[in-house]
């Protein structure tokens, strides 16, 4: 996960446009914190239904593509907000409002629509690089399809679509190719069956659909599919395949090619790695048959089967270890961070720990929480506490 997002975090500094896109976005997010009852109606007026926002994170970059689909989704309603803010007499919002509507035009559209639909595909493989369950092995399969993904993107046939798309919302929007709520100079009718061959004092911006592509689109994808390649290497993805080999849950458990490329990487005995790889499957199965132990669920459940016998299999004992090892992930140490600053905020900040403990395990563990019966609860808390009051 933390390799994905330096891929996303690399592409964004490696494309300037990109880097003052999301700056614009946060600005965005900023603003209507400072009205949201205003956004919240508007919304309800034009949609029926409300939603909020993203706030940018620094350190989960993945999730910025939610932040990307809710502000394309209510583009419309934004754009509105921002031209009735800007026609009051509010001083300081009123002059922001006009700054930040200045802004939104077809270019921020190609930008939006274009970073939407590219930082949507790396979510399906964030998804699973964050899961409890992760499968490295299919994680290896989704940066392939990812990377195959990519690069059929790169047609022009794509891009294609991607303009017809930020044409239509420009339209939705009532922006066309200038910037938004500045009016479109005309000739003058006394110059109309003449041609001008010198200034009028209007000044026009080619903004033209090979501009967008040369300039951003392809920076873009190529920027993402260079990353890809370094963070996803082919020996980090070999690696992936060989952890997920020893791993009993895996299909491929115990593949052998892909044990002895495991063992090629960290410069294992291979002809005593062959002879100890038959010979412990060939006691496994030995012993799940008889009933004298459980088939291993986990990695760690068949290091701790091998621990016996670690002098005889040592080379694959050692393996099983560094396997053990290496797929570590910090994900669940975040999510149980980003958990407390939703729970403890500025209106609980006098919340004791062994209090803020209890609604953060509920927190995290929420799919199990939702299949709790509360009735249940409220029972037992009756029973073990009375709370009449005595007259």
């Amino acid at each position: 996960m933390h390799c994905l997002n330096l891929v996303l975090v690399d592409v964004v500094k490696s494309v300037p446009k990109t880097e003052e896109f999301f700056s614009l976005l946060q600005s965005l997010y900023i603003f209507t914190s400072y009205v949201h009852p205003k956004w919240l109606s508007l919304q309800r007026e034009m949609y029926g239904r409300t939603r909020e926002l993203q706030r940018l994170s620094d350190t989960r970059w993945a999730c910025r593509f939610l932040a990307l689909r809710n502000i394309m989704d209510t583009l419309p309603a934004l754009k509105r907000l921002l031209q009735e803010i800007a026609q009051e007499r509010h001083g300081e919002k009123t002059v922001e409002a006009r700054g930040l509507l200045a802004q939104i035009d077809l270019e921020f559209v190609v930008h939006l629509v274009t970073l939407r639909k590219l930082f949507g595909e790396t979510k399906l493989l964030s998804d699973m690089l964050q899961s409890h369950t992760v499968d490295l092995s299919r994680a290896v399969d989704l940066v392939n399809a990812l990377v195959q993904t990519l690069k059929d993107h790169r047609q022009e046939s794509f891009f294609d679509k991607l303009w017809d798309e930020a044409l239509n919302i420009c339209e939705q929007c009532d922006s066309a190719t200038t910037s938004v709520g500045k009016r479109q100079k005309s000739l003058s009718s006394r110059l109309s069956g003449y041609c001008t061959l010198s200034t009028v004092g209007q000044r026009e911006v080619e903004r033209d659909k090979d501009m967008f592509r040369t300039s951003f689109f392809y920076p873009v994808i190529d920027s993402m599919l260079n990353e890809l390649d370094r963070r996803f290497s082919n020996t980090n993805c070999e690696l992936m395949r060989s952890i997920q080999s020893l791993n009993p849950q895996s299909d491929a458990f115990l593949k052998e090619s892909n044990v002895v490329s495991f063992g090629c990487l960290y410069d294992a005995d291979i002809d005593d790695l062959g002879h100890e790889f038959h010979q412990f499957r060939r006691v496994l199965d030995r012993k799940v048959q008889s009933g004298e132990v459980k088939r291993p669920c986990s990695t760690v459940e068949l290091v701790c089967f091998m621990e016996p016998y670690r002098e005889v299999f040592f080379e694959l004992f050692r393996l099983c270890k560094i396997a053990v090892t290496l797929p570590v992930s910090s994900a669940s140490c975040e999510r149980s961070f980003s958990t407390l600053k939703l729970i403890k905020t500025f209106l609980r900040s006098t919340t004791t720990d062994e209090r803020l403990s209890d609604p953060g395990v509920l927190s995290i563990e929420s799919r199990r929480t939702k299949a709790l019966d509360l009735d249940l609860f409220v029972d037992r808390f009756a029973r073990q506490h009375n709370r009449r009051i005595l007259l």
